[in-house]
């Protein structure tokens, strides 16, 4: 049946049809059908959405997605007609029912996530199935080659490359600031795609974007990685294991992050990058993603056995997670945070040491330090001032300002400060009750946005003195962080009142 063309700036693989028409092609919401430009011939599946006003009969709305490969204009014909179901949902449906997928199934269902033929439902179909039906060490393996295949790839011609990785769940973990660095003034290559925060304060990109874009082709980070070294960007904007952001947007309603697919989102982004050695942080605590170390080994052990199948050395850390890395979350406050690091300062420690052992790792596993000896030669490349000219050379490339300076770098103008309602020691932190108020302030999408600890687990405060201030760049986000701080009470001191019946409680 042939339509007439009206174009809809909607970024989704969709088209647009009157609810008679779509029925005189016996296709109802969610179908798919096949959209022919007959002058060029050229054909692309799309699912439908139907409308009974905003679309006439005989015109069709062919939105943004759609129209990227079909090249049509306002105006001009097409033929519609009601398109075949993929074969890939026939194996997200095996998955469903609790069975195994070969490597040409997990490969099939990939490459319909990346072409967009399957809907976001179909796609969290499979998410769910994963995530109920664990994916073995063979599915995690097809499931990371199909991540990196479908997707585009860098290469080099001299060798070791180095990438590290956190699996995250801890807030302020700041550390590839000052890790990529320090591995690229040993002259070692580190091409570190990275990125935004879903649940958290702040993603590495989003830390990064303060001092420079971070948005750059997989042929633009090749460049700059040769050049210079190492690049901090935005995995997203390069095409590399593409599915892998498409999962991530429809695990994020659900908070989930099934044990295959976080490996093999971590491994197909190292690997697509050709990255030979990796170094994994997994943080480990109350309230990280893994909470305990027996735990935390077992996924190291998981990593590895990855890392060996797809030929990359792989070894993990296992980091303290019961508190937030340094003692600011947020990504204007944690870029200053890690300046002053780079500059020559020693404090946190936390990140001084979580980052140089980290970075110490690797210079072992390339062989730049022997072994026991890699956390002290990362210390005294950042005392050199050798990490700070790197750095800013990674920020020159990328088009961000090489001379910026810890102080120059302000949060937002709107803050409040919590001051201890008793005198004692901070008892507890709750790293996901600090996060959600970064949240409610802006972090990350409001720069200046987040919060700075004064005190942390284990210190001694005065009643009245600060334990933390929060910062926002607009004043009803403060309103809502401080709110939402008042709800969860994130940071405990001990004698303090946990609560009062009827309920009649307001920090100092």
């Amino acid at each position: 049946m042939k339509f007439t063309v009206k174009l809809i700036d909607i970024g989704t693989r969709e088209v647009l049809l009157n609810i008679e028409d779509a029925r005189s092609i016996n296709a109802l919401a969610g179908d798919r059908v096949q959209v022919l430009n007959e002058n060029t011939g050229v054909s692309v599946a799309a699912f439908v959405s139907t409308t009974t006003t905003l679309i006439p009969q005989g015109t069709v709305g062919v939105y943004r997605i759609t129209n990227e490969k079909l090249a049509v204009e306002d105006g001009h014909l097409v033929e519609v007609r009601l398109a075949d179901r993929p074969s890939s949902l026939q194996f997200i449906k095996k998955k469903m029912d609790g069975e195994r997928l070969t490597k040409d199934e997990t490969f099939a269902v990939i490459r319909d996530v990346v072409n967009h033929d399957i809907t976001p439902a179909e796609l969290t179909a499979y998410i769910t199935a994963c995530y109920i039906n664990a994916l073995d060490m063979d599915e995690v393996e097809h499931l990371t080659r199909a991540m990196v295949e479908t997707g585009e790839q860098i290469s080099f011609h001299t060798h070791p490359i180095v990438d590290k990785h956190s699996i995250g769940g801890v807030p302020g973990n700041k550390i590839s600031l000052l890790v990529v660095p320090i591995i690229a003034a040993s002259g070692l290559k580190i091409p570190k795609t990275s990125s935004r925060a879903i649940t958290g304060a702040g993603g590495t990109a989003d830390l990064m974007e303060v001092l420079a874009p971070v948005g750059f082709s997989a042929e633009e980070v090749q460049k700059m990685t040769l050049k210079v070294g190492g690049a901090i960007v935005w995995g997203g904007a390069t095409n590399i294991a593409p599915a892998d952001d498409r999962i991530i947007i429809q695990e994020y309603p659900f908070r989930i992050d099934a044990r295959g697919q976080m490996l093999a989102s971590v491994m197909a982004k190292k690997y697509a990058v050709g990255a030979d050695l990796v170094v994994i942080d997994i943080p480990v605590g109350q309230g990280a993603k893994v909470a305990n170390v027996m735990e935390g080994r077992k996924m190291a052990r998981e990593f590895i056995e990855l890392g060996e199948r797809l030929n990359m050395r792989v070894e993990c850390a296992l980091t303290y997670a019961d508190s937030p890395v340094g003692r600011s979350i947020g990504p204007k406050l944690e870029v200053r945070e890690a300046l002053r690091i780079l500059e020559g300062g020693d404090t946190p420690g936390s990140l001084l040491q979580k980052s140089a052992a980290i970075a110490g790792i690797a210079l072992e596993m390339s062989g730049k330090a022997p072994l026991g000896t890699g956390s002290q030669m990362a210390v005294d490349i950042l005392k050199s001032g050798a990490a700070l000219a790197k750095f800013r050379e990674i920020i020159e490339i990328q088009g961000g300002d090489p001379s910026v300076k810890s102080e120059d770098i302000s949060p937002g103008k709107y803050e409040f400060v919590v001051n201890a309602p008793a005198s004692g020691y901070v008892v507890e932190m709750n790293n996901q009750s600090l996060i959600s108020m970064a949240r409610n302030a802006g972090a990350p999408h409001d720069r200046g946005a987040g919060i700075l600890l004064h005190a942390k687990k284990g210190n001694r405060v005065e009643k009245g003195e600060p334990i933390f201030t929060i910062y926002a760049e607009r004043s009803w986000r403060l309103q809502k962080a401080i709110e939402e701080g008042r709800r969860l009470m994130p940071v405990l001191v001990e004698g303090m009142l946990l609560d009062r019946v009827p309920r009649e409680f307001s920090w100092v």
